[in-house]
């Protein structure tokens, strides 16, 4: 991932906390601030499909994060002081979790929508859509993924040997 040239050139990224299921973002997270880039991670809000991309100030910011009911480390909602990515510059860069992947781009999620609606938002922001990447295990690759016209296909996927 780090040897990415979409890594390389992004100085924007949004990555998602991972959970035990999913591949691990620590150290690539890590390697935002050292290269001296700028982190945003998701904000979801319960009960609907609104999300935001709150920046950290570090790597070790993480560890004052609130847990939500879904076992997801966010900024709590009464954090008013971190900068949204489409507040500000937007993002050149956004790191995707998923539940599968089909190599034409289509990606299952949680079922909420939450990042497709913010890539919706991201397209009206002067800055643009940001390029997409999945983060997948070789299992997760399917022949393809149910879809509706409310998906954002990513723009690549990265997963082992591919």
């Amino acid at each position: 991932v780090i040897a990415h040239p979409k890594y390389q050139e992004s100085k924007r990224i949004a990555i998602f906390l991972s959970m035990p299921d999913e591949v691990q973002t620590e150290e690539i997270i890590k390697d935002i601030f050292k290269q001296g880039k700028e982190c945003f991670i998701p904000r979801y809000k319960p009960q609907s499909n609104h999300m935001d991309m709150l920046k950290l100030s570090s790597a070790e910011d993480i560890s004052s994060l609130a847990l939500t009911s879904w076992n997801i480390l966010q900024p709590s909602d009464d954090d008013t002081a971190r900068e949204e990515a489409l507040a500000g510059g937007g993002l050149d860069l956004i790191f995707m979790p998923g539940l599968g992947f089909d190599k034409k781009g289509n990606r299952l999620g949680r079922g909420k929508g939450y990042y497709d609606t913010y890539l919706e938002r991201c397209m009206k922001h002067p800055h643009g859509k940001p390029y997409t990447i999945a983060l997948a295990f070789r299992e997760q690759i399917c022949d393809s993924v149910p879809v509706t016209e409310n998906d954002v296909p990513i723009d690549e996927i990265l997963y082992e040997d591919c």
